[in-house]
């Protein structure tokens, strides 16, 4: 497995997450088959690498129970 340089990449944080600094993710959309999610307090600490596609049907979940 190669590693993968994530130190480049635009991280933004989570249109779900709060303004308190309370449980909050970032995620980068630099990668084209890939995307990087990360906890914004401890940003040193990694990223979980999800398959784009995965990522997609995610959201698309969330979303529709946000909706309920």
């Amino acid at each position: 497995m190669r590693a993968i340089d994530l130190s480049s990449l635009t991280w933004r944080k989570s249109s779900y997450s709060n303004s308190d600094g309370g449980q909050c993710i970032e995620v980068a959309s630099n990668l084209p088959s890939l995307v990087p999610v990360r906890d914004s307090k401890d940003p040193n600490r990694g990223a979980l690498l999800i398959e784009a596609g995965a990522w997609t049907v995610f959201v698309g979940a969330v979303r529709d129970t946000s909706l309920q």
